[in-house]
């Protein structure tokens, strides 16, 4: 920006440029001659010399010229236009005296572009690479993650970039609001507040968005983007408003000099000089009866009190105004004022001015450049100068040789008179007598000294320079031959001055010598005072072309036309800046358009119409414009159209409230297409409260007036139609955005499509709840309409997807899961239109399902058990883990299903309670039958051993109560006495068959002792064995060693035992089953013992008889006993009897044979194997 004072700069500029400023005057003219001397030339001989048709270039050459030559033409006119609309802001900035610029607007946040969103997208790519040096949680991750993939990466964000309404206030706060339900859902961690997390987390958020940009120089960008928000220089308005209008700097240049925009007393003249023109147009459109066309022929007679009322107003402002301004006009310390007794001639006595309020008071500056012919002195004589004025003070200059008169010394004095009679200055004997006015040559001048007698020195010069400073309310001065009717009677010359009251006060004074007040005073109140000085730049701006513009009157233009056309360029300037506007102007452009509507008598309705106008053409074409600017707008047009305006009633034209109507009628189309589109011109709930801003004015649009309000019923059918629209154009979009594939595709593809586009639509659905439910809070059953509208269009695909599955095809549960776990936990969807349709069409599926899993386990129990091997497969056979793993699954199935409505869902788990009871009973019955079967099937010896099939039986049964239980306690909706009694029936019948089992199994090993005994029964005293076996082994001993019968079967039946002990103890895994097996099989064997031993009571035992069963009772004993048996089951009455017998026998057969060869009943405890 060039500075208005500097002349050296405007010249560079101006030579610089005078080329170019020359170019169209020249061209134009050029051009035109050739065209005309063409167009006859060229085409005259042909139609004189030949009948032919003349050929059609030519004549297109010409047309193109033509258009060419009227295109030239409008864009010279369209500049012209622009530099005259330049001078009318460039008053209104250089001397504002109405409006000032506003410091309580919001600020705007810098706008994201297109460029800065793809270079934040790559910094969360980066970071989620790993490719950055932040160190962060998993849990931050997948909040960042989902971040990017639903809010940075879509395409409604891409929108709002192009429209300018995204601020990276407005990315921050979207991060902030989705991670605010993840980190209350996070567990409690002790020592860490979640509000510390949330702070944690957006510290790092801000770290990955700003990236390695230094946060010092993003914080300085950021104070000076504020700052520029608020309040601009003069310099910077002007630099503005060129760029809106396309004007040069030198053409600035020009006009700021030429139109004296630093000199606000001309300033000051031209806005009295415009007020009055203003005040003559208002009489001549009463005189000449040329008013607009308004609404009520009453109003025309209003009109004029309106024109004129509103140039009083800008009078008594101006008049408010300092007469003088200490250096840079302050806006921000501009006063408005009221005072119309200035206009009012009525009250001139009130004001009249004595000779006492027009003392002047004067600075005289003397500079003494140069002495010359000073010849009488010695040249070291040191001499100076004295200044005395008449009737004042003495004044002396610095001391300096003589031979250097050259010197430059200066003295200062001050006065009150307009012109001071003689300034005395005196250099030894020589004096020169000075009457310097304001009006004075700046430049030094040599005047010569008079001599007094006596003097060699008869011609002495004296180079002095002479300054008299102006004061601020003298706005000229000088010698006038002047006769008056009431003053200045004779016809003489005076000398006047022309004194500044106030802005609309003047007084024309006249002075004589010596005197300090005016001899004579004309006080000019009222009158339209209009004076100049020399304008050196006014040539200049003459030979440039400039003059037209700055000597235009501003009463003569359309100002109407004029501030639409700027209004308009500038808030295409302000949409097109660095900032996320929406619309709003910036402080010094609202104070430029104020001061221009107030100066220039531009209409406030006018001026909200066209704001509305080219608002409303904005938005339409995509730019994201802020609903309550348009608000406040469309408020104010209606209030002044509708005569309700807070100001009182005002004159509506017809133009106004036909524009009005039809501004009214876009703004409602616009708003309903926005509502309509909500979700991608409002993304993600941005702007913020711009949408429930827009509900708020399609209220006051659909209004008949401004006092009457709508009825609700017709702003909701309203709302209703456009959130329908709303639906089908967001299932479109998101048909679109999902790729569902119309044309011939598997079903097991259009399935996968079907459950994608579900995805899609709860993600749609939880998003609308999250961003835009609290705008459409006033209608939220509207918006669960418009949930169920968009629901029934998904229905349509489902349904058609579902169609063309194979039947019995289970694959589509999973999209009912997602469905329904939705719906369910949303409190106005669930069990709504679309729910109830979905639970119809799964319901049969569901019954179906489970129908056929029965009859799947029914037929695997039955298969499975007629092919079992019973090998241990995990916690049982391969039929029973199959047959438990299917109920389970089944069970989860109906669990995860969760379905909606109570009573179905009471059926389902009624029938799966009564399957499993069913399935288990049936697996119970079926091992125990094999249990039996595999008993029979075994060996009687002891060369028996337990196999592993009969531990996998009674794993079987320990898991099947075990399931029996998880089952029957899943199902927890199923009513409490069916389920105790089914669970009771189920564990009854386990338990009694797990007491056969082991009866069973008990009486196996019954069986074997028996057989142990059947030997040992061969020996018995006075049987024919015995006998033959006594006499065969005595009669052979006589000849050979005869081996004695050992104790082999005593050990194969120990073996026997402990094996079976073993195993059973390795692989039963019910610890419960073992011990009630261990007892009862102690108890059972040792009551065998004592009944075969009851039985030969009146026997005495073989020896070998007796050997075997101490090593049988004191083996199974011990064994028994480290196997857990308690010791009141291990010494019972009948071990007691058995042992007490065997004793007695043992110590019979040691007197009758002579020992037992180291056996024996009383060591037992001590004996090792």
């Amino acid at each position: 920006m060039l500075d208005p004072s500097s002349s050296e700069e405007e010249d560079e500029v101006v030579e610089e440029e005078r080329k170019v400023t020359q170019a169209p005057k020249t061209g134009a003219p050029r051009v035109s001659p050739n065209r005309t001397g063409e167009s006859p030339g060229g085409l005259q001989p042909a139609r004189t010399n030949n009948a032919r048709p003349t050929s059609p270039g030519p004549s297109a050459a010409l047309e193109k010229e033509k258009d060419d030559l009227e295109k030239m033409q409008r864009e010279e006119e369209e500049r012209k236009k622009r530099l005259q609309l330049y001078v009318f802001v460039m008053r209104c900035i250089a001397y504002p005296f109405n409006a000032k610029q506003p410091t309580d607007m919001a600020r705007r946040q810098q706008k994201i572009s297109k460029m800065h969103l793809q270079t934040v997208k790559d910094r969360f790519q980066a970071f989620l690479n790993g490719e950055t040096q932040i160190v962060a949680d998993e849990a931050f991750i997948n909040a960042v993650q989902s971040y990017y993939e639903v809010f940075l990466k879509s395409d409604r964000v891409s929108r709002m970039v192009l429209s300018g309404g995204f601020s990276a206030n407005d990315s921050r706060d979207v991060f902030k609001k989705h991670i605010e339900k993840r980190v209350r859902s996070l567990p409690e961690i002790d020592g860490l507040s979640k509000e510390t997390v949330l702070s944690s987390w957006m510290a790092k958020f801000d770290t990955i968005y700003r990236g390695e940009e230094d946060p010092r120089k993003h914080q300085q960008r950021m104070t000076a983007s504020a700052a520029s928000e608020l309040i601009l220089s003069k310099d910077q308005l002007y630099e503005m408003f060129q760029q809106i209008l396309g004007i040069k700097k030198f053409e600035h240049q020009l006009l700021y000099n030429a139109c004296q925009l630093d000199n606000p007393d001309e300033q000051a003249a031209q806005i009295r000089r415009e007020l009055d023109g203003r005040l003559q147009m208002a009489d001549q459109i009463a005189k000449a009866g040329k008013f607009p066309k308004f609404v009520s022929k009453d109003m025309e007679a209003m009109y004029i009190e309106e024109l004129k009322s509103s140039v009083n107003l800008l009078m008594a402002n101006l008049e408010s105004m300092p007469v003088s301004k200490g250096g840079e006009f302050k806006l921000q310390k501009l006063k408005r004022g009221h005072n119309t007794s200035i206009i009012d001639m009525g009250q001139e006595d009130e004001n009249q001015l004595s000779k006492s309020d027009v003392v002047l008071s004067f600075t005289l500056e003397v500079v003494i450049m140069e002495v010359q012919g000073l010849k009488s002195l010695a040249p070291n004589r040191i001499v100076y100068c004295t200044m005395e004025v008449e009737g004042g003070q003495k004044l002396q200059t610095d001391q300096a040789e003589a031979s250097k008169p050259t010197e430059k010394n200066m003295v200062i004095c001050t006065a009150t008179m307009p012109k001071l009679i003689s300034y005395r200055i005196f250099l030894f004997c020589f004096q020169v007598v000075l009457h310097p006015t304001p009006n004075s040559p700046k430049q030094s001048e040599i005047h010569k000294m008079t001599v007094s007698k006596g003097c060699p020195d008869n011609d002495l010069r004296i180079k002095l320079a002479v300054r008299m400073d102006k004061p601020q309310n003298m706005k000229h001065c000088g010698y006038l031959w002047t006769i008056g009717k009431n003053v200045w009677k004779r016809w003489k010359k005076r000398f006047f001055v022309l004194v500044q009251v106030s802005q609309y006060t003047f007084a024309m004074c006249s002075y004589r010598e010596k005197k300090a007040e005016p001899v004579e005073l004309l006080q000019l109140d009222g009158y339209t005072v209009d004076y100049t000085d020399p304008q050196p730049d006014a040539d200049r701006a003459q030979k440039h072309g400039m003059d037209e513009f700055i000597s235009a009157n501003p009463c003569n233009f359309n100002h109407s036309s004029l501030f639409e056309m700027v209004q308009r360029l500038t808030l295409d300037h302000r949409l097109n800046d660095s900032y996320s506007c929406l619309g709003w102007f910036s402080p010094g452009q609202v104070f430029v358009l104020d001061e221009y509507c107030a100066r220039n008598g531009v209409r406030g309705c006018h001026r909200h119409l066209c704001y509305l106008s080219d608002l409303l053409e904005r938005a339409e074409n995509g730019a994201m414009i802020d609903p309550t600017l348009l608000h406040y707008s469309f408020a104010f047009c209606a209030s002044h159209v509708h005569g309700n305006r807070p100001d009182g009633i005002g004159t509506v034209t017809v133009e106004e409230r036909e524009r009005f109507e039809e501004i009214k009628e876009r703004l409602r189309v616009l708003l309903e297409n926005q509502i309509t589109h909500f979700r991608y011109c409002f993304p993600f709930g941005r702007p913020e409260g711009a949408l429930k801003a827009t509900l708020s004015l399609l209220e006051r649009v659909l209004m008949k007036d401004i006092v009457t309000p709508v009825p609700q019923e017709e702003v909701k059918a309203v709302i209703r139609k456009c959130l329908e629209q709303a639906a089908l154009v967001n299932y479109q979009r998101l048909s679109e955005y999902a790729k569902v594939e119309g044309r011939l595709v598997t079903p097991a593809k259009k399935l996968e499509d079907t459950l994608r586009l579900a995805e899609l639509v709860i993600e749609v659905l939880q998003q609308n709840e999250e961003h835009h439910a609290e705008a459409f809070a006033w209608w939220s059953d509207l918006m669960v309409e418009h949930a169920e509208t968009f629901l029934s269009l998904y229905a349509v695909d489902m349904d058609a997807a579902l169609e063309v599955q194979p039947p019995d095809s289970w694959d589509s549960f999973p999209l009912f899961q997602l469905l329904n776990d939705y719906l369910r936990l949303d409190y106005n969807l669930c069990n709504g239109k679309f729910h109830k349709h979905l639970q119809d069409l799964y319901a049969p599926l569901v019954v179906r399902y489970v129908d056929l899993m029965e009859s799947s386990i029914a037929q695997s129990i039955h298969r499975g058990f007629e092919r079992e091997s019973w090998e241990p497969v995990n916690n049982g056979s391969g039929t029973s883990e199959d047959l438990f793993w299917k109920l389970d699954a089944l069970q989860t199935f109906i669990k995860d299903l969760h379905w909606p409505e109570e009573e179905f869902g009471k059926h389902l788990e009624t029938r799966l309670k009564l399957m499993s009871s069913d399935m288990i009973e049936s697996c119970v019955k079926r091992t125990r039958i094999a249990f039996e079967v595999k008993l029979q099937k075994s060996s009687r010896t002891t060369d028996f051993r337990v196999p592993q099939s009969i531990c996998t039986m009674f794993n079987v049964m320990v898991d099947a109560r075990a399931q029996s239980a998880k089952l029957h306690l899943c199902l927890s909706s199923f009513p409490c006495f069916l389920s105790r009694q089914y669970h009771s029936q189920i564990d009854d019948l386990i338990e009694e068959t797990v007491k056969e089992m082991i009866t069973l199994l008990v009486a196996k090993f019954v069986v074997i002792l028996e057989s142990v005994l059947a030997k040992l029964s061969r020996y018995d005293e006075g049987t024919l064995f015995s006998s033959f076996l006594s006499f065969t082994v005595k009669a052979a001993s006589k000849y050979v060693d005869v081996p004695k019968p050992g104790m082999d079967v005593a050990d194969a039946y120990v073996t026997f035992v402990r094996h079976s002990q073993d195993v059973l103890r390795d692989k039963v895994n019910e610890e419960m089953y073992i011990e009630r097996l261990f007892d009862q099989w102690y108890t059972s064997t040792m009551n065998l013992l004592g009944t075969w031993l009851t039985d030969r009571m009146d026997l005495q035992l073989h020896l070998y008889q007796l050997k075997i069963l101490i090593r049988v009772v004191k083996k199974k004993y011990r064994d028994f006993r480290l196997q857990g048996v308690l010791d009141s089951t291990l010494n019972s009455k009948m071990y007691e009897t058995v042992k007490n017998r065997l004793m007695l026998e043992e110590a019979t057969a040691s007197v009758r044979d002579g020992g037992m060869l180291g056996i024996s009943m009383k060591d037992s405890d001590e004996e090792d194997d």
